[in-house]
């Protein structure tokens, strides 16, 4: 897709002068006294604010934080801790900003070249989420170029990621979602193949609409975790009493038609790690997947699996990774996860990975500089992987249109 991108503004010379309003994705966890206790999400954005001090620009940041109701204001809800990190991490002041909507001043003052301040919790505004057009155009008005460099948010029709988009004198991506939106454009729209998926998690419920949009484009499809349990009763073999959704073996059987009719492949796992508890202490068998007994549980894929499914891995041309393979939590049942994400760090393919569990593994695993592209999107990775529009690029394309 085309858009305008933040990055090029700047080296063009057209941001000196401006007020930039950065829509940033802070939304980071704090404990019960407030502190932040993980600050991924501040360091990566401060990239672009940078980059745009660094043009010119007057720049205003902005995010959510938590889940706040609409026109209340508590203590918990705001972005002080969050721009006090931010101050340390650029070696500045990064005054907070309450009551914005109408206007942005420091000490009585409009915002000049140079400055920076955050703009209290997005969220507290009443309309943010029902992408209220009044509310939109007056944080329009505040800026002559917005940037949305939240990808996590790129789901949400909201008055700070869609709205004001519309309404902006420009509206561009930040480096953040321009990567994300290169990433996936490289993954899912003109992939290098043989493209494998790994779409794995508790429940085929859940990634049902992923798997059928997946199913149409991939040479391989693998599955893991509980939703593999469900795949392997739809091939016939027994699990025991591990998870699954017995309703839905007519659905993982169309997926598995589906993919077979192009030529492509579900591959179910032929022998399996079980246990009789889940406890991270428990004996962990290896056996044939025609040997699970009524009293087993799947816990992880087994040693002949997880070789042939790394060998796969190993000849792809692109690899899109959502979920391990099995309760890699516990030392007993990560092998299979262990051996998939070091056959995707020794791929010569391009990969990008999503997803909270998958992000932990491949931390776990100390792999995450051999990914080609780790999206934090959360919800919008998965709707990009099910095929859905995303509002934020639907609009950035409409105004690069004209």
């Amino acid at each position: 897709m085309n858009f305008i991108r933040f990055s090029d503004l700047c080296a063009q010379g057209k941001v000196a002068g401006k007020r930039v309003f950065i829509r940033a994705d802070l939304n980071v966890p704090q404990d019960d006294a407030g502190n932040i206790t993980e600050d991924t999400r501040i360091r990566a954005s401060v990239g672009c604010i940078r980059m745009a001090l660094d043009a010119g620009a007057a720049v205003m940041v902005t995010s959510h934080l938590g889940r706040p109701t609409e026109g209340v204001f508590t203590p918990g809800d705001s972005l002080a801790p969050v721009a006090k990190r931010l101050g340390e991490l650029m070696g500045r002041d990064v005054p907070l900003v309450a009551d914005w909507v109408d206007g942005v001043k420091v000490g009585g003052k409009e915002l000049t070249r140079g400055q920076l301040v955050m703009l209290e919790n997005v969220r507290i505004n009443t309309g943010e989420k029902k992408n209220d057009e009044a509310l939109s155009r007056k944080m329009a008005a505040l800026c002559d170029i917005f940037v949305h460099d939240a990808f996590g948010t790129s789901h949400r029709a909201e008055a700070s990621t869609y709205g004001i988009a519309q309404f902006a004198p420009v509206a561009c991506a930040g480096p953040l979602l321009a990567a994300e939106i290169d990433a996936i454009t490289k993954a899912l729209m003109s992939p290098k193949r043989p493209l494998v998926a790994i779409v794995a998690g508790s429940k085929v419920s859940t990634k049902l609409p992923i798997l059928k949009s997946l199913a149409d484009n991939v040479d391989q499809l693998i599955v893991g975790g509980g939703i593999a349990n469900t795949f392997m009763l739809a091939a016939g073999l027994k699990i025991g009493k591990s998870l699954a959704e017995p309703d839905l073996i007519d659905q993982a059987r169309a997926v598995i038609q589906a993919m077979q009719a192009r030529g492509a492949a579900v591959p179910i796992p032929t022998d399996v790690v079980t246990a009789k508890e889940f406890r991270a202490d428990a004996t962990a068998t290896v056996k044939a997947a025609t040997d699970v007994q009524d009293d087993d549980l799947i816990l992880d894929i087994g040693p002949q699996t997880a070789k042939r499914l790394a060998d796969q891995l190993r000849q792809a041309g692109t690899i899109i990774w959502n979920g391990p393979v099995g309760v890699f939590e516990f030392a007993a049942f990560e092998a299979g996860t262990k051996a998939i994400a070091h056959a995707i760090a020794d791929s010569t393919a391009f990969s990008i990975a999503g997803g909270g569990d998958t992000l932990a593994a491949i931390a776990k695993y100390g792999i995450e500089k051999k990914i080609g592209y780790i999206s934090t999107g959360g919800g919008a990775f998965l709707e990009l992987l099910e095929g859905k529009p995303l509002p934020a690029f639907d609009i950035l394309a409409r105004r690069f249109a004209g």
